[in-house]
């Protein structure tokens, strides 16, 4: 399910992420994601529940890449 949103969320918000500052040009390929997060969380009037599609696509990636740093 978030495998397929990831893609989506970082063509929207990839431009974003190109003027955002550096602490999030530091998240490399997750800052898409985060983007994702931070505005579904201020859309929601800061409602974790109703972003826990966002919150699970930014942790899976986050675990993917450590998996794959560990191997």
């Amino acid at each position: 399910m978030s495998r397929d949103y990831a893609p989506l969320q970082q063509l929207l918000h990839q431009s974003d992420a190109d003027e955002e500052d550096d602490n999030v040009k530091q998240l490399d390929e997750f800052s898409s994601l985060y983007l994702a997060m931070q505005d579904c969380i201020v859309n929601s009037n800061r409602d974790w529940k109703a972003c826990q599609k966002e919150v699970q696509a930014l942790r899976e990636c986050t675990q993917n890449k450590r998996a794959n740093k560990d191997t």
